[in-house]
């Protein structure tokens, strides 16, 4: 039996299996059968057979197991045994789809192929029940209908319309969608058998404007062509179109703008007739007055700019500039002389950037008259009053004179450059208007053709490099940087040279690099001999030292760090030929090398360009210093060249000036290269006087740190720290002879500098904590005992001269806990110094805080100190711990530990001093709950938050009680109490914001209360009429008020918590009374007039209101004159607040 007489006899319901096998056996690479080949082969009225067959056995197959119980069937097993297997029935409508299709390709004209229509209506009917799961057979499906609309056959629309949204889903969902838009634009015209206006097309219509939201459609070659086809397909679908990408545009990215605007152009050129009509008035002139009227904080405003962007640079073309002109006529030429500046300005960049807006089919008289009467406009527009109007003019015309310089007449190219150089960049009304001139003017610069006019004009700029504002110094330098690459002018010749090195010398890092950028050719040739660079370096020394170590600190970020060393190497053969030192062999060699050339610069006595040699070399050699690193040969020869030399150096250069780059380089170098110097370093340090600057010592200290000689300079600062510490007993009456000359040496005050410097430097302290666990501990220990010299300062009457100084032990006190700090920092586990320092917050808590107490008595004279030493030991230790939790060290027991600590002090009877250190505490523990979205442990910590944040906001109120306690008893010693607490309220309540929900929302309950407290007390106190006013700013409100509302007023988000606030409290009728409700209006009054939270305010105002209408009738009735007073004034000023 032939292969064709098989496989027809197989397309039947009782050989299904064989059918099924024969499709198997087509998949199957290896095997020679091809459905194809067989249908092809067949003779006419066998196709036709087939087809009819296939019908049968699909419909038989559907009938045994219905496409609605597919997933049923699946999902949850048949119950009857005679049920088919959905698997089983999928690979045979697969197998029917693969025929099918197979047979389109054969299909012949004269064929009869309703049997093939009777196959795609059924699949056509079970395609929504296909698993999302079966994605070849829903493939083979969409692929049978692709191929039946190309083929052009009956019923082609219903089948194209299938094929085409089985298409548009998938390019949505497939991970990979090239191949899917691109099937999508195969089948594009299927849209155009489509009715637009049928409710049955809406799915369709929602999935194509999902397309414009797409970016892989945007982005898309085919997916562009399609999405400029649908501006094509219904003239109403136009503005859905131009409505769902406007709705989109804030969210494109700069590249998907750049996209969509290339889409709408692409379509308006395809488009013709009342299409092209449609997206001209419906789009691109929408664009356009969007482009005008939009504010420029608009999220969008950029976008439509963009866009416009597009079609503005495409002028030149007929078609684009007839259309422009058209389109702009109506709305531009108004927009220019709009009274509002921010359309002016958004109507010169259009303008400008289309320049010239003209109509070519008019005559070349008419052109010629329009391009006047624009560039008299521009020049107008250089006029406006406002500055941003200014500025996007002077961009235009820059722009203008770029691209049209050979158009324009000589004489409108100089009045536009005179008014740019002479007027705008000495505009003293605006630096902005002063900064687009040099800014702008680049652009000009691009034109050769410029070249002449400018080398003439620029040189009037040259004081520009003074201007008072950095921006504009820093545009004028970018301009020289372009005179100098586009070779207009010799930049020397438009800015004197002194006046460059002047500014590099003062100017920040931002000015001071264009500088250097300006000038390394000159003063650094590299393609020179190093001779060369050798005399520039003086040369630039000589003029200005200053400026001559700001450019070598640059001048790494232009050369290679092979060129740097050479210069150091150039600069020691000078150097050694000053002080008249013999050359090596090296030096003899390098001279040989340069026996043509003239000899190297001689310096002779000139001792100050020999220091500022001396600081080159080491600013050089700072700056190649990880690269000599990465490079040992290199960096080993350094070492040795310099080293050589270096016992010298220090004989010959013995003022201040060059000592400073000398101790510099011998710290770059190991200690065994500088041997002299380096024996004596430790000694120098010993020999220091108490009094000594840093800058005497801290030289010397990076020297030992850097040669890794760290525990040396620490073991002599616990030496001293501890020989300084009094002793007890009798064994200390016994020594004392033998100890007085070591007590003499010892030198705590200057122990303590060391240690400050060291740990106040990244490299030292880096150095010093490298040193492991034994000296450091040692030191905390010994600090730590300085805390009984402090005891017996806060316990004695009478002053010991055997005893160190309070200014000393308070000192020591103070670095014992940040020592702790830096300790738990690099402790890989345990809490040992947080607990350390939670000791000493209890030694604080027993042994301080008594005598903080006693500072009220009037028979002591210590009670007269201001402020008293236990106030300061507890401040001290406050800053500490605020500083532990600030780094994030702190744990939920010292956090309690500090915060039960806080709560001590302010109930002794002084603790109010220490307010202003107590409330960093509280910002630091607040801010470190607050939420984090990624916390694992969300819930415990919130349970820990709760308490601790209670305590906090407990603490707060007492802080905010004691204040007006203090305001009460001693207004002037509470007035300055509140002025060194204002900055620590303004951190807490910072903090305290971001919660809107208990415990911390209830600070913001405290400072209202009080606020209303104090108003109503004041109110109440009133006695005259007359004295009834209505606030206008903080000032003149009560004392307490008024520096609570003023850290309050600082921040918006504060001055919102505050109002939400207030606006509860209303709400809750915690407030009531007339006085109360005149209070509140006082408080909204002060922050009316700061500006601030105007629709909050209002909010609250309504809610004042309705409390306050209640008291209308009471305040007639009422006989005291001042209730009517204070209920007319404050309906006056809460009219006055619903007014704004």
């Amino acid at each position: 039996m032939s292969k064709r007489k098989a496989f027809l006899e197989a397309a039947c319901k009782e050989n299904v299996e064989d059918f099924l096998r024969f499709i198997q056996l087509h998949k199957d690479k290896t095997e020679p059968f091809d459905v194809e080949e067989v249908v092809q082969e067949m003779p006419r009225d066998q196709r036709q057979a087939l087809w009819g067959r296939l019908a049968s056995l699909l419909q038989d197959i559907l009938l045994e197991l219905p496409p609605e119980r597919w997933d049923k069937g699946r999902d949850e097993g048949m119950q009857e045994e005679s049920a088919a297997d959905p698997k089983h029935v999928m690979a045979v409508v697969d197998g029917v789809t693969l025929v099918s299709t197979v047979s389109l390709k054969a299909l012949e004209d004269g064929d009869t192929y309703s049997a093939l229509l009777e196959v795609a209506h059924r699949l056509n009917y079970i395609l929504e029940s296909v698993p999302v799961s079966e994605a070849p057979l829903l493939l083979h499906i969409q692929t049978l209908f692709e191929a039946w609309w190309k083929k052009g056959l009956q019923e082609k629309e219903k089948f194209g319309r299938t094929a085409f949204f089985v298409s548009l889903q998938k390019s949505f969902t497939l991970k990979k969608t090239g191949a899917e838009i691109q099937r999508v634009w195969s089948l594009h015209d299927v849209l155009l058998s489509l009715d637009y206006t049928s409710e049955d097309n809406k799915q369709i219509i929602n999935l194509l404007l999902q397309c414009f939201q797409c970016p892989t459609y945007i982005r898309n070659d085919d997916g562009k062509r399609f999405l400029v086809f649908l501006f094509s397909w219904n003239i109403d679908f136009i503005w859905v179109i131009h409505g769902t990408i406007k709705n989109q545009l804030q969210f494109y990215s700069k590249t998907m703008t750049a996209h969509i605007a290339e889409i709408y152009f692409r379509a308006w050129k395809k488009a013709s007739g009342e299409f092209l009509e449609k997206i001209e008035s419906s789009c691109i002139q929408d664009f356009m007055q969007n482009a005008i009227f939009l504010r420029r904080a608009s999220p969008v405003h950029a976008k439509v700019r963009q866009i416009m962007s597009y079609f503005n640079t495409r002028v030149g073309c007929h078609s684009v500039d007839k259309m422009l002109c058209s389109l702009y006529r109506p709305i531009l030429w108004k927009a220019l002389s709009a009274p509002n500046f921010e359309v002016r300005a958004n109507a010169t960049l259009l303008f400008t950037e289309a320049f010239p807006v003209h109509d070519p089919d008019q005559s070349n008289e008419n052109i010629d008259e329009n391009i006047q009467k624009q560039l008299d406009t521009a020049m107008g527009l250089l006029d406006d009053p406002h500055p941003t109007v200014r500025c996007n003019a002077i961009l235009g015309v820059c722009k203008i004179l770029a691209k049209c310089w050979e158009l324009l007449p000589p004489t409108i190219i100089t009045d536009f450059l005179k008014k740019l150089v002479m007027e705008l960049a000495a505009d003293s009304s605006s630096a902005d208007v002063r900064c687009s001139v040099f800014k702008c003017l680049t652009i000009v610069l691009d034109n050769a053709l410029s070249h002449p006019i400018l080398e003439k004009l620029l040189p009037t700029l040259k004081y520009s490099l003074h201007d008072n504002s950095e921006k504009v110094r820093t545009a004028f330098l970018d301009m020289l940087i372009k005179v100098k690459a586009v070779r207009a002018a010799k930049f020397w010749d438009v800015c004197n040279m002194d006046h460059l090195l002047a500014r590099l010398a003062i100017d920040s890092q931002s000015v001071s690099k264009r500088i250097v950028d300006l000038l390394f050719k000159s003063f650094f040739p590299v393609n020179e001999s190093e001779k060369e660079w050798c005399c520039r370096c003086i040369t630039l020394i000589q003029m200005n030292p200053m400026a001559a170590r700001k450019f070598y600190q640059n001048a790494h970020k232009h050369t290679a760090p092979t060129n740097i060393i050479k210069l150091m190497f150039a600069i020691r053969r000078v150097l050694n030929r000053c002080i008249q030192v013999d050359c090596d062999q090296t030096d003899i060699n390098e001279s040989n090398k340069e026996n043509s050339m003239a000899a190297p610069p001689l310096l002779g006595k000139d001792m100050a360009v020999a220091s500022s040699l001396l600081e080159v070399v080491v600013i050089l050699w700072r700056s190649v210093e990880k690269a000599l690193k990465q490079n040992e040969e290199a960096h080993k020869y350094t070492h040795t060249k310099f080293g050589s030399v270096m016992s010298k150096y220090f004989q010959a250069f013995e003022d201040e000036r060059s000592t400073v780059p000398l101790i510099q380089l011998a710290s770059f170098m190991p200690p065994a290269s500088v041997p002299t110097f380096s024996c004596g370093v430790l000694s120098r340090l010993r020999k220091m006087d108490s009094g000594a600057a840093s800058t005497q010592y801290g030289q010397l200290l990076d020297c030992i740190c850097s040669w890794g000689q760290a525990a040396d300079i620490l073991e002599l600062v616990t030496d001293w720290l501890t020989e300084s510490l009094p002793k007890q007993g009798d064994k200390a009456a016994v020594s004392r002879k033998v100890r007085i000359q070591e007590t003499v040496e010892a030198k705590p005050d200057l122990a303590l500098a060391y240690m400050e410097y060291l740990f106040s430097h990244t490299s030292t302290r880096e150095k010093v904590l490298a040193l492991g666990d034994r000296p450091l501990k040692q030191l905390y220990t010994v600090l730590g005992n300085w805390k009984s010299v402090l005891y017996v300062h806060l316990s004695s009457t009478t002053e010991d001269p055997q005893c160190p100084s309070v200014e000393t032990a308070l000192k020591a006190f103070t670095y014992h806990g940040r020592l702790g700090a830096h300790l738990q920092h690099i402790s890989s586990e345990g809490r040992d110094y947080l607990l350390s320092l939670e000791h000493v917050a209890a030694w604080v808590a027993d042994r301080v805080l008594p005598f903080l107490a006693k500072h009220t008595g009037d028979d002591s004279e210590d009670s007269e100190k201001s402020p008293p030493l236990a106030a300061q030991i507890t401040e001290s230790f406050l800053t500490v711990c605020s500083d532990v939790l600030l780094v994030g060290l702190g744990d939920e027991t010292f956090k309690g530990q500090i915060l039960h600590l806080c709560s001590l002090i302010l109930l002794s009877e002084a603790g109010y001093l220490c307010i202003p250190a107590v409330l960093p505490i509280l910002k630091e523990v607040a801010n470190s709950y607050v939420p984090e979205d990624n916390n694992k442990d969300q819930e415990n910590q919130e349970d820990a938050a709760t308490v601790i944040l209670g305590v906090v906001a407990n603490i707060f109120q007492k802080i905010i009680e004691l204040l007006a306690r203090r305001l009460r008893k001693e207004p002037e010693e509470g007035k300055q109490l509140c002025q060194s607490a204002i900055r620590g309220l303004t951190d807490f309540l910072q903090v305290a914001q971001i919660w809107d929900r208990a415990p911390l929302s209830g600070v913001f309950s405290t400072l209202f209360a009080i606020i209303i407290v104090e108003n109503r007390h004041s109110l109440q106190k009133i006695t005259h009429p007359e004295e009834v006013i209505t606030p206008e700013s903080v000032e003149d409100m009560p004392p307490l008020s008024c520096v609570l509302l003023s850290v309050i007023l600082k921040s918006p988000s504060i001055t919102r918590s505050f109002l939400a606030e207030v606006g509860s409290s209303l709400d809750s009728e915690a407030i009531s009374s007339l006085v109360e409700l005149a209070a509140v209006l006082r408080v909204l009054a002060v922050i009316k007039h700061s500006g601030k939270s105007k629709a909050g305010l209002k909010s609250v105002a309504v809610s004042v209101q309705q409390r306050l209408h209640t008291h209308a009738v009471a305040s007639l009735d009422s006989s005291t004159e001042i209730q009517r007073v204070i209920y007319d004034s404050s309906v006056m000023a809460l009219n006055g607040i619903l007014q704004i």
